[in-house]
């Protein structure tokens, strides 16, 4: 499917892009509104080791991949659809998945070799990625465009298997994205990706206290 049949294919979802309500003089949309507070439910949600997060993800995912269609963000828009797979594979895992002893998942690490592994794959894929947006699509921003979409795979999976390393992943990832979001003026999504930045830095330091013992799972961010 081209860029313009793509366009025309979501041209539904035209009033759903209009103006709802304005921000500090910054028009918000009923969808990106809509996205926007699913997706911290979804973060908080994780912080707290719960899998409901796993279904708000899903939702917000597809909300996310119009809107990022519409504003000719190819590579973020394809992620969602990554990430509506994935997060019903994350799904599963988090209460089907068993470790590399058949113990049921837990938080846990990655070995030195597993972080490096991580980095690789995400350098090995942001040049591909990018060639692909600028072969098969009209975007201006492409290789940018592509460095988020390349983290976010990889966060996405350290994420399902319960790697505490998801989390620094995921702070790279939000930071990236809210300058490619801004250059979109797209900017409660920006201010939203910052809160994304914060709340995974707090997940971090969670999840590590998880796998310390000094914090129980379901206690994680209590206070929300």
């Amino acid at each position: 499917m081209t860029a313009v049949s793509i366009a025309d294919a979501l041209a539904w979802a035209d009033p759903w892009l209009a103006p709802w309500w304005t921000a500090w003089g910054v028009p918000v949309s009923r969808l990106e509104a809509w996205a926007c507070v699913l997706s911290v439910a979804m973060v908080i949600f994780n912080l707290r080791v719960n899998p409901l997060g796993w279904p708000l993800a899903i939702v917000s995912s597809l909300l996310y991949g119009v809107l990022f269609a519409r504003s000719k963000l190819y590579g973020e828009a394809s992620l969602q659809l990554v990430f509506v797979a994935l997060a019903l594979w994350g799904w599963w895992q988090w209460l089907r998945g068993t470790d590399e002893h058949e113990h049921r998942l837990q938080v846990r690490t990655l070995s030195a070799r597993g972080r490096w592994q991580a980095v690789l794959i995400t350098l090995l894929l942001w040049p591909l990625i990018g060639v692909l947006l600028h072969k098969i699509t009209d975007s201006d921003v492409p290789y940018w465009d592509a460095l988020p979409t390349a983290g976010s795979l990889v966060g996405q999976w350290l994420l399902g298997r319960k790697w505490v390393e998801n989390w620094p992943c995921w702070v790279a990832v939000n930071l990236v994205s809210m300058m490619l979001f801004a250059h979109k003026q797209l900017w409660l999504t920006v201010g939203l990706y910052g809160l994304f930045a914060v709340l995974a830095a707090w997940g971090w330091w969670q999840w590590r206290g998880i796998v310390r013992g000094q914090i129980p799972p379901r206690h994680a961010l209590s206070g929300l």
